[in-house]
């Protein structure tokens, strides 16, 4: 019983668990962010190309 309640009082990971909650939250808004302004991306993305081509 004692190493059960050992085991729930134990913190070590809980940084890391955070952080890997934090960085698959961003990854999500991210992927959101891209699939929502896909359009206006591929524009921005076009015209860097057509002022890098016209070097």
């Amino acid at each position: 019983m004692k190493k059960a309640m050992d085991l729930l009082r134990d913190e070590r990971g809980q940084g890391t668990t955070e952080y890997a909650i934090l960085v698959g939250v961003l990854v999500v808004i991210a992927i959101v962010a891209i699939v929502a302004f896909r359009g206006r991306i591929s524009e921005l993305w076009q015209a860097i190309t057509d002022g890098i081509n016209s070097l």
